[in-house]
């Protein structure tokens, strides 16, 4: 299967010491979802970038549980989405976090995500933030910065 997927799982942002976001992990906002490029191993950005949003993250998590679509780049070929795969989250081709897939979901025709609410599973364990967490830009500077690439068969299987 190609196309669009739905999918949960859990994210760990990287630190800015391991090369990840300088103001820590992004914070979840009601007018928008978190929107970046993504890849799954072995393959790189150069050659199986995906678009990816996510939804549904704890505030200033550095792990947590998160949904969202995965959208493949046109010309890219298929890649394989089965819950276990990590997904490398990018802003450019900067590794910013890592998603661990838990399910896997085609969306409806309306666009939809066809898996149960979130509201029905358990809430996932999230690490507390460090004492002294890294610098913070506010959501809207966050917005504008993290737009620039310069800046620092079952519904388990399906194919991307």
């Amino acid at each position: 299967m190609t196309g669009t997927l739905a999918v949960r799982g859990t994210v760990v942002w990287l630190t800015p010491q391991q090369g990840g976001r300088v103001s820590g992990p992004p914070e979840p906002d009601y007018d928008y979802d978190y929107t970046a490029t993504a890849y799954l191993p072995p393959r790189t950005p150069e050659d199986g970038q995906a678009g990816i949003a996510l939804r549904r993250f704890a505030p200033g998590a550095w792990r947590t549980s998160t949904e969202g679509m995965l959208v493949p780049a046109v010309g890219y070929r298929a890649q394989q989405v089965i819950p276990g795969c990590i997904v490398v989250i990018t802003e450019g081709v900067r590794p910013v976090g890592l998603l661990t897939v838990e399910e896997v979901h085609a969306l409806a025709a309306d666009g939809t995500p066809m898996f149960p609410a979130a509201e029905s599973l358990p809430p996932a364990p999230s690490t507390p933030t460090p004492t002294d967490p890294p610098y913070r830009h506010s959501t809207a500077a966050a917005r504008w910065t993290s737009q620039h690439a310069s800046d620092d068969a079952p519904p388990q299987t399906a194919g991307v």
